[in-house]
């Protein structure tokens, strides 16, 4: 990454995590959460701005639990090294959950579980959640926030709830004939604003600054004990 004069826009890298690797149906539609990570991507493209779906259907995770940073070097499986390499690479995240009692998505969560907090931090996330019934995910998303939260990806204040999502948009992500297409783009772009001012400025804080972070937590948990 290179040094940008100030005032200058940097391109932005965002991931966007969806929670869901439902595929069957019942309920319908099979894949409501892609309906909205279509609708968030398209939300956030613009000419700095490069979003990247990240969906968990196209990763198989090794069973037992390993997570990478567990593997010696050079050993993990390819397609989750490359992962933390986008993750590593990304200036923030957005994170897309349905709610599983009153928690966000098992898939999500075991998902993020298989990377070092070192690779999100000190960079911001949209927190997304979705429901087909009235609550739009609300629950999952207080859940989640401290979830992200120790996993160093530090959630914007402005939460996006979707409650009947397949009412809201089609399967390309689009506003369904009769709703507010401009209102629910607003709804979302206020909390991306916020995801972007704080991606930039993070950004220009990794360039600029000499400050002194803490040491990765790679190996095992005494990296985290008091004296």
């Amino acid at each position: 990454m290179t040094d940008h004069p100030k005032g200058q826009d940097m391109t932005q890298t965002i991931l966007v995590f969806l929670g869901s690797v439902r595929d069957s149906t019942p309920p319908r539609p099979a894949r409501l959460g892609l309906r909205v990570a279509k609708a968030c991507l398209h939300q956030l493209v613009r000419p700095v701005v490069a979003p990247v779906l990240i969906d968990p259907l196209d990763f198989d995770l090794p069973r037992p639990f390993k997570p990478v940073f567990a593997y010696a070097a050079g050993k993990a499986p390819t397609h989750l090294d490359a992962l933390a390499r986008q993750i590593a690479a990304a200036d923030g995240y957005v994170m897309i959950s349905p709610e599983y009692n009153h928690s966000m998505s098992p898939a999500l969560a075991d998902l993020l579980n298989h990377f070092g907090s070192s690779l999100f931090a000190y960079k911001p996330c949209s927190i997304v959640t979705y429901s087909a019934g009235q609550w739009g995910g609300t629950r999952a998303a207080v859940n989640m926030r401290s979830f992200l939260s120790e996993l160093g990806c530090l959630p914007v204040s402005a939460m996006i709830h979707i409650p009947k999502a397949q009412e809201v948009f089609d399967p390309e992500g689009q506003p369904l004939p009769g709703v507010d297409g401009p209102q629910w783009a607003g709804y979302l772009e206020r909390s991306f604003q916020q995801l972007f001012w704080w991606a930039e400025a993070a950004q220009r804080q990794r360039i600029s600054s000499d400050m002194q972070t803490p040491a990765p937590f790679l190996r095992d948990p005494s990296q985290r004990n008091a004296p």
